[in-house]
């Protein structure tokens, strides 16, 4: 995808050169990808004995891709890489969404990004509706000029199209901030929260960040490792670090771990009405999430819909936990805590 974006080169205007890169065999690449994907795929699960009675555990993960292009090539190769990333998304089920990577502080990434968010822009107008996942707002006072802290996460969501927001640490220092909450909240955008990253990379941490703005400003949010391999932090690290920073009851919790299925890149319909109060479907209204078995209109939403089968099945494990400390503290004359401490 780089040769053949630095083969296209750059031009303003983007119908054009996404006219060009087509006509010069992007789509082929994109059809080489869904088979290497595939024998990707089918490697791990022969390694992992899918289907053998030994099968690996790992073998009942769903699992689904983010394409990734590297926001720090030269425009034509973003552009390209873009551009392979939309195709490849409406070409297989198993890629999801897309994503920029790379540091968003990187001189290169910082004097393009206006011009990133404008192609993306001018993609989705011709593929509406794509799911894209952006870093933005990975950045504090000192590690780059003030003038780069205004504007990235709502370049971010008003021309990248983003329905998440990975980091967004920058919030307090954005034009406006208290309309980006609102703009956030209103168009339910996600925050993936980065505790253990933003206080390694960014110096960022407790009262400083802005995770519980989000929150009080009803802005959706999880935790997220951005990534164990560097940070040396897993997915229960940052849970236990949010508890103890920020003293959440069990029912935020609860609450952060429904939104990583609610607002992901999974197909199919919610099991949840409102995600603020959690409130489920018409369908499932009678029912209790998680419970062996649903009733016969419930049953039909799960059977049709992936997310909803994922969210019974966090439901699921939330009795089953709860059930087993509740009965093993009350022994002890202790108690479920679920209490909200926002």
């Amino acid at each position: 995808m780089r040769a053949l974006g630095k083969a296209a080169g750059w031009g303003p205007d983007l119908e054009r050169l996404r006219g060009k890169l087509l006509q010069s065999g992007l789509l082929d690449i994109v059809a080489d990808a869904r088979r290497d994907l595939g024998t990707i795929e089918q490697g791990m699960r022969q390694k992992r004995r899918c289907g053998a009675a030994d099968a690996d555990p790992g073998c009942r993960v769903t699992i689904r891709f983010l394409q990734q292009t590297t926001r720090t090539s030269p425009p034509e190769q973003v552009f390209a890489g873009l551009l392979f990333a939309m195709e490849l998304i409406h070409a297989d089920d198993r890629v999801v969404g897309l994503n920029l990577v790379a540091p968003e502080d990187h001189p290169v990434a910082l004097r393009d990004y206006d011009r990133h968010m404008q192609m993306l822009d001018a993609l989705w107008r011709f593929y509406p509706g794509t799911n894209i996942s952006l870093h933005a707002g990975e950045l504090t006072l000192g590690l780059v000029p003030a003038k780069d802290l205004r504007s990235h996460i709502r370049e971010a969501v008003e021309k990248g199209h983003a329905r998440r927001i990975g980091h967004g640490v920058a919030l307090g220092y954005e034009d406006d901030a208290f309309g980006l909450l609102a703009l956030l909240a209103q168009k339910e955008t996600l925050i993936e929260i980065n505790l253990t990253s933003n206080d390694q990379i960014l110096g960022v941490k407790d009262a400083d960040h802005p995770f519980l703005d989000y929150v009080h400003y009803r802005v959706p949010v999880t935790l997220s490792t951005d990534d164990e391999g560097i940070a040396r932090s897993d997915l229960t690290n940052e849970y236990l670090r949010a508890i103890r920073s920020y003293g959440l009851g069990y029912r935020d919790v609860k609450m952060l771990a429904r939104n990583s299925i609610a607002y992901s890149f999974s197909p199919g319909a919610s099991l949840w009405a409102n995600t603020q109060s959690f409130q489920t479907v018409t369908p499932c209204a009678g029912d209790t999430p998680g419970e062996v078995l649903p009733s016969p209109s419930c049953k039909l939403l799960l059977d049709g819909s992936l997310r909803a089968r994922q969210q019974w099945q966090l439901e699921r494990a939330f009795l089953e936990f709860e059930r087993r400390y509740a009965e093993e503290w009350g022994k002890s004359g202790g108690g479920l805590a679920t209490s909200s401490s926002w």
